[in-house]
């Protein structure tokens, strides 16, 4: 009888991944046309002619390499399903080492971003799915290539991407499209197959606490509060980042909010919208018309308020969600006003935030609570609009010390918020959404509006800029002047110096600017000077030509601040060379290769590729010259130190303007609030409450979080510590959900 059990689960087992693998095949061939319209959309997207033409390329590509590509991903998840069942396929000890490729290394990094996003989408889903796989296989742990894991559905598919001839760029250019899809196909098909599961008895009820695992040596402690089950059980979901492992936190806690709901109310549903009911509507809307007041008083825009004013808000928004909640026809209405207003509770209990914000956080609490009834996902995903936008203005507005908020551009813009929202009670999350957006443009002007600040973030832009051109600017030359014969001292002279100077003038009057190109053709002018010159014609053209060379040439040293002596040294150098060549001591240069140098480096521009990898050459003292004051107040921390690994590569980048975090530099620990990034995510400015700025680059950055010597101030968002805050009030009294 044992046996035949064993059997049935195995069957089942088989079940599960074969209706999952086909469930996620169904989305193959929709998604390559969705691959296949954004190409088309972005290959007539950009004025630079090697981008459009590389874009062109990518299209075409992936034309001709799509049905390979989707028949190979079917093929390879279908294998993955068969070795799920068995044991892993690598038989390479646990101990042993091996050099990775730096291709594989870069493969591993997209799919990992694939995976960490059906994880943040799908956690809940993907958690309950491995407990009743592992009641079904026996199996404490999945086998590596078990098909259910979101790392193996990620990781076959960019495999298969490389394996149909794809490129990684081409990857690149329609990421967004593939993750949407990805995403949304697999929370449906963990869904899918967890309700199969339940249909066939397997765990119908899950019990929490076997979701805690502990080693064998491990003994169980005291549970400090409710929600530390959700911080062991989130800690299983992924060992990335610090940004990842919050985010699994998050979704976590999301995912125990849908659990007590769905456990409570069997009926409520976390997926699809709804309408509340008739009664519930004409109290909202009636509640909608009623002026916002302040116990007796009406709000007053210009008043100042305090803690007791925030304390008579909350008792008021109490009151009033009571008799929305009397009014409510459904348990699922109750149950949603309950939690939108234990969460509104913890928000205005935030002692970190100013009263004068705590306030109009309040003004909030009913515009929110329309939305989480006809949208319930808001309780699932930290992707919803409100949940963002009242994350956002929190971690601005949490860093700053008393009186530092009030009266300010953050102040009114958050009041201007909430009345827009205000303003339109019925359009749920489409306001949100667009609110969001421009709080989010609004700051990247807020956070450098200081005078100080703002020049050094122009001048920091234009260093990022100028330096990237400068390298670019050299690759592309040393590209052009491969084939060609010119002597060392002209080469390096185009290398280190003048592609400073196109870079310089590009950034000061603009690449087509008639002094731009002019330096641009002195460059093939000197090319062309410096070879033989065997004929009489042609040392007459040199003679006539070279006082004007030399003086661009100056004019271009002139743009670096190479004067006087240093000037001097690098025209006697080229000077020697010139003559040199008027006498044919250097190689000659047909007529052909210097037409093609002057017209490939007069549409210069064109061949540089726009590459935030670039490594950023950074010095102080260039910063200070370039700002012409005082720079005592700018601490500039250039890369060096360790390297960092690529996850906190990918961290640095995904950090979010307005927050606060810790820095720790040269012994010194100070609180500094993240206040600028260039454009190419190369260069990151943190600034003190005092003034004082620190200008990182983007490696130090990630070097620093890896260290952490940069740490967030909060490891939580606003909704998150909420919502955590409002699940220890309800399990403490379930009761109340429907009281």
């Amino acid at each position: 009888m044992a046996t035949q059990g064993i059997a049935a689960s195995g069957a089942l087992a088989r079940r599960v991944r074969d209706q999952f693998v086909a469930d996620a095949e169904e989305m193959l061939l929709p998604l390559s046309e969705a691959i296949m319209a954004r190409l088309h959309e972005r290959s007539g997207g950009t004025t630079n002619v090697a981008e459009r033409q590389a874009r062109h390329d990518a299209l075409v590509a992936f034309d001709l390499a799509r049905v390979a590509w989707v028949h190979g991903t079917a093929k390879a998840w279908r294998g993955a399903a068969r070795e799920s069942l068995g044991q892993p396929r690598s038989t390479r000890s646990a101990g042993a080492l091996e050099l990775i490729g730096d291709d594989v290394v870069e493969q591993n990094i997209l799919s990992s971003r694939l995976a960490l996003a059906i994880i943040d989408k799908a956690s809940w889903e993907l958690n309950d799915l491995k407990l009743r796989m592992h009641h079904l296989d026996g199996r404490a742990d999945a086998a590596p290539e078990e098909v259910l894991r979101p790392e193996t559905v990620a990781r076959l598919l960019v495999e298969q991407w490389i394996a149909a001839g794809l490129t990684r760029d081409s990857w690149l250019l329609v990421q967004d499209v593939i993750r949407q899809h990805v995403v949304d196909r697999m929370l449906a098909a963990y869904h899918r197959s967890n309700a199969y599961l339940v249909s066939q008895g397997v765990l119908p009820e899950i019990d929490l606490s076997n979701r805690v695992r502990r080693g064998a040596n491990s003994r169980p402690g005291p549970t400090t509060r409710p929600g530390g089950a959700v911080d062991d059980e989130t800690r299983l979901m992924t060992g990335a980042t610090p940004l990842a492992r919050a985010r699994s936190r998050a979704s976590g806690v999301l995912g125990q909010l849908k659990r007590l709901l769905t456990e409570r109310l069997p009926g409520f549903d976390t997926e699809h919208a709804t309408q509340p009911s008739p009664e519930l509507t004409a109290a909202l809307l009636a509640d909608a018309t009623v002026p916002q007041t302040l116990g007796s008083a009406r709000f007053d825009e210009a008043a100042v308020y305090d803690i007791a004013d925030v304390e008579r808000l909350a008792g008021e928004l109490r009151q009033r969600a009571g008799e929305i909640k009397r009014k409510a026809g459904t348990s699922s209405e109750k149950a949603t006003i309950e939690i939108v207003a234990l969460m509104f509770q913890s928000i205005l209990a935030e002692d970190r935030i100013l009263p004068a914000v705590r306030v109009w956080f309040a003004r909030l609490q009913m515009p929110v609570l329309r939305v989480a009834l006809s949208e319930p996902d808001f309780f699932g995903s930290m992707e919803h609009p409100a949940r963002k936008l009242i994350d956002r203005m929190g971690s601005c507005v949490m860093g700053f010390e008393t009186g530092t908020v009030g009266g300010t551009a953050l102040e009114t813009e958050i009041k201007r918020v909430v009345q827009v929202i205000e303003q339109y009670p019925e359009t749920g999350r489409r306001v949100f959404q667009l609110v969001h957006d421009e709080f989010q443009k609004f700051l990247s002007k807020f956070l450098t509006e200081k005078s100080a600040t703002h020049r050094l973030v122009s001048v920091a832009q234009q260093v990022e800029q100028k330096e990237t051109m400068a390298i670019q600017y050299t690759i592309e030359m040393r590209n052009t002047l491969n084939d060609i014969p010119v002597r060392d001292e002209v080469r390096n002279f185009l290398f280190k110096i003048w592609s400073e100077v196109l870079a310089i003038a590009a950034i000061k009057h603009g690449t087509q600017h008639p002094d731009t190109i002019a330096l641009k053709k002195a460059a093939a002018e000197l090319v062309w000077a410096a070879s033989a010159k065997p004929s009489r014609g042609e040392r007459a053209r040199v003679i006539q030509s070279l006082p004007a060379l030399l003086q661009r040439l100056r004019q271009g040293m002139g743009l670096l601040g190479i004067l006087g002596s240093a000037q001097e040294a690098h025209i006697k150098i080229l000077g020697d060379t010139l003559a040199d060549a008027f006498q044919s001591k250097t190689e000659a240069i047909p007529q052909a290769q210097i037409d093609a140098l002057t017209s490939r480096l007069a549409h210069l521009e064109d061949f540089l590729a726009d590459d935030p990898e670039t490594d950023l050459p950074l010095d102080a003292d260039s910063i200070e010259m370039m700002l012409g004051i005082d720079a005592s107040m700018i601490e500039v921390v250039a890369d060096g130190g360790s390297k960092p690994t690529e996850p906190m590569l990918a961290w640095a980048q995904e950090l979010q303007l307005g927050n606060w975090f810790t820095l720790d530099h040269n012994g010194h620990t100070v609180n500094v609030h993240y206040v600028w990034r260039s454009e190419r995510k190369q260069l990151h400015l943190f600034a003190m409450p005092d003034g004082k700025s620190f200008l990182i680059q983007a490696r130090r950055v990630a070097a620093y979080l890896q260290a952490g010597l940069l740490l967030p101030t909060e490891e939580e968002t606003l909704t998150v510590r909420a919502t955590r805050e409002a699940l220890e009030r309800l399990n403490a009294n379930p009761e109340r959900l429907l009281a």
